[in-house]
């Protein structure tokens, strides 16, 4: 965990959680480089306060579910994780992440997609015996390329359109498609 988390932050999953996002905005390699607004600053469109609570969730999800060992490994891992997660759907929705009429950067997409991580990394550890490894996040993602497709994103399409009353339920929906498209 680095400093700045436990300087801004008494809760350790709080300081993790502002650790990975800085992270993800930070480093030049991550897909959401510049594209969110750290401590409400910043050019881009996500909030990191709305990611931040999406992942203190994800955190104990991780425990209830592993254990505080499980919460300990993402606490070594969480980075690497996050970076190739973002990676992958990069490269499972390549139109929607570089284009501009799309959605696929907005707070509820980017919620959408931690609140399903410990899908993806079930399925990736069955893929490839490992639930931070770059191709086994690739292959578990790859299907929502082919299932969701670029359009799911389509701020004036399908993204519109399926707008369900709210950021939390816009959120709900997508997570619940995610996973469906996981499953099958």
């Amino acid at each position: 965990m680095g400093l700045a988390g436990r300087r801004l932050y008494s809760d350790a999953q709080q300081a993790l959680a502002h650790d990975i996002i800085r992270k993800l905005n930070e480093d030049d390699a991550s897909p959401l480089y510049g594209e969110i607004k750290m401590l409400g600053v910043g050019r881009g469109r996500v909030s990191q306060a709305s990611l931040n609570e999406e992942m203190v969730d994800l955190f104990r999800t991780i425990k209830n579910l592993g254990g505080p060992s499980k919460v300990k490994e993402f606490e070594q891992q969480g980075v690497r994780f996050f970076l190739n997660y973002f990676k992958a759907l990069q490269q499972a929705f390549p139109r929607a992440w570089a284009g501009k009429k799309y959605s696929i950067k907005t707070g509820a997409a980017v919620r959408a997609f931690i609140r399903v991580a410990p899908d993806v990394m079930e399925k990736a550890r069955e893929l490839a015996g490992d639930p931070f490894d770059a191709h086994g996040i690739r292959h578990a993602t790859a299907p929502w390329g082919e299932r969701l497709g670029d359009r799911r994103f389509e701020t004036e399409g399908e993204w519109k359109g399926k707008l369900a009353g709210g950021t939390r339920s816009t959120v709900e929906v997508l997570a619940r498609e995610l996973r469906e498209a996981l499953r099958r």
